[in-house]
């Protein structure tokens, strides 16, 4: 069965959810995700999205907060996003 593509649309520009690291928490899902822009003004860019979704899966606009187990069980998430992984990598200075 195939993955159905997800897609975002901001003004400034459009595209698709390319990578996203996400796990089940205690009240929430945080994830953090690679936003690939193939419509618009930020046609051929990418950008970093820190966001959660609540226990039925609806996205959130409030800010992603998670606690010290949260960072130990989304960095495992990370394994799965190459991507991602190397952009908060050069975010960090690593």
């Amino acid at each position: 069965m195939a993955v159905k593509e997800r897609r975002f649309n901001f003004h400034w520009g459009s595209g698709v959810v390319a990578e996203e690291a996400r796990f089940e928490g205690e009240h929430h899902v945080p994830a953090i995700q690679l936003l690939r822009y193939d419509e618009g003004e930020a046609e051929g860019g990418v950008s970093v999205r820190f966001c959660f979704f609540n226990q039925r899966g609806r996205f959130q606009r409030s800010p992603l907060m998670m606690s010290e187990t949260d960072l130990d069980r989304m960095r495992t998430a990370l394994e799965q996003t190459p991507e991602l992984r190397v952009l908060l990598k050069r975010m960090i200075g690593d």
